[in-house]
């Protein structure tokens, strides 16, 4: 058995991860991953890049069928699915490869293969150990599934929808969070039939009920069928169609099934319990700090309960790095961490929904939506939505959630005014630039500031 030695070892070289051994490099630190697929992880090859590369191209296709409306000559002859995966690859290799240049350029070691976590703290690939100061653990998350409903053949998770040869004719998706909400938009605009079938009463339980509702309602402008508040009893597949039996005993027939339920954590088969590393329904346990119960290992991103968004990863693998360089960073609340759907519309929020905030701070809680009707921006650009700002009675704003085309560009500034606790008094000075949608958040915090502009 060969023993080499690092001040850093990371398991896993996704989001979280990368981030943490690029970060302690700068530091002066000599850092190894261990990597079992490719730097990047899920995020970069089968997640946020390739999704939202899919979901750009059915904005063209959405935009090229409307075209006329504008004045413009274009005609819509379909999808070229081989080019479209071209694309959509030559996009992340791209991506990759820079990456891959990245962390060459600062020295680190990438060990290619399957890594366990041994007392030490170390990782052991095969025969051999890698022995560091401090070990984080950054293996990420695999999807989810029901019981009785198995991947395969007609039906898919995420990974497997990426790679379809075709656009399915008529597509059904089980579970209406993010996942299934972005990939019913990107084949609804690609031509297909699309079916969204949810558990719970509205599309995107976890954010802001008025983000939900807002997005449910274009949906149906869109002519994707949303089926809400109804269970699934039942799944069927064969060579030719699958079938979802609901538990009210309806039926739907669908080309494809893709299974959207969410993400589990990665964490079985690591050594990590026998390496004195807690576990609470699959995730690991940490501290405020995100360091675990053994000694010198640390944990971060999707594994670490919480949201499971990839610049959560970045901020944590980041944060670890500079606290084992014994700085102190500033502790980003999962609250203050922005949250962005990429359909269409996109869906954007940060803070806390109104429902959370009355329940932390019951009537002292008041709320404005600003509809993008009144916007010019979005009215050029065919969008509708709307700005929701929640905020404490005389005091900081503490959620900003909004629904419409590019609204996810507009969530830094709501991150800025969450986070740093902001009074729409304290931002109404501050201009936004017309025309843009920005103006949207402008007009609602003048709104909450007692002087509104363009709204009654």
């Amino acid at each position: 058995m060969a023993v080499h030695e690092a001040d850093l070892v990371v398991l896993g070289g996704g989001s979280g991860g990368y981030a943490a051994a690029l970060r302690a490099a700068e530091l002066g630190s000599s850092v190894v991953i261990v990597e079992k697929d490719k730097l990047g992880g899920t995020c970069l090859h089968r997640g946020c890049v390739p999704t939202k590369a899919l979901l750009h191209a059915g904005e063209v296709a959405d935009n090229t069928r409307d075209a006329a409306a504008v004045g413009v000559r274009a005609t819509w002859e379909g999808v070229d699915v081989p080019a479209l995966t071209a694309y959509r690859e030559a996009i992340v290799a791209k991506k990759h490869k820079g990456l891959q240049g990245l962390i060459a350029a600062r020295g680190i070691t990438v060990v290619h293969g399957a890594g366990t976590l041994e007392q030490g703290p170390a990782v052991r690939v095969g025969d051999d150990l890698y022995r560091g100061r401090d070990v984080v653990v950054a293996t990420g998350s695999y999807t989810r599934t029901l019981p009785g409903i198995d991947i395969g053949g007609r039906i898919l998770g995420s990974e497997q929808a990426l790679e379809l040869p075709e656009i399915p004719a008529h597509v059904a998706v089980l579970g209406g969070g993010v996942i299934g909400v972005e990939f019913a938009s990107l084949w609804r605009s690609l031509g297909a039939d699309v079916t969204v079938i949810e558990a719970l009463p509205t599309l995107l339980p976890a954010d802001d009920e008025v983000i939900g509702k807002t997005l449910e309602r274009a949906f149906r402008r869109r002519g994707i069928r949303t089926v809400l508040g109804t269970p699934v009893s039942a799944v069927t597949a064969d060579e030719d169609r699958v079938v979802v039996r609901l538990a009210d005993d309806a039926e739907i027939t669908a080309d494809a099934l893709l299974v959207a339920v969410g993400r589990a954590p990665a964490t079985d088969g690591l050594g990590l319990e026998a390496a004195g590393v807690g576990l609470d329904r699959g995730f690991v346990v940490v501290d405020d700090d995100l360091r675990t119960a053994a000694d010198h290992v640390w944990a971060v991103g999707d594994i670490v309960a919480g949201p499971q968004l990839a610049h959560r990863g970045f901020q944590q693998g980041i944060q670890v790095a500079e606290r084992i360089a014994g700085r102190r960073p500033v502790r980003v609340p999962d609250a203050h961490i922005p949250r962005v759907t990429y359909s269409s519309p996109e869906a954007a929020s940060v803070g806390l929904t109104e429902a959370a905030a009355r329940a932390l701070h019951g009537d002292a809680i008041t709320t404005y939506e600003y509809n993008l009707a009144g916007n010019a921006k979005s009215e050029i650009l065919g969008t509708a939505g709307i700005v929701k700002v929640v905020r404490h009675v005389d005091g900081p704003v503490v959620g900003i959630h909004m629904v419409g085309d590019r609204v996810g560009e507009l969530i830094a500034e709501g991150q800025l005014i969450v986070g740093w606790e902001a009074h729409p008094e304290d931002v109404t000075p501050f201009l936004h630039a017309h025309p843009t949608q920005s103006e949207a958040l402008g007009e609602a915090l003048l709104a909450l500031a007692g002087s509104p502009l363009h709204t009654l």
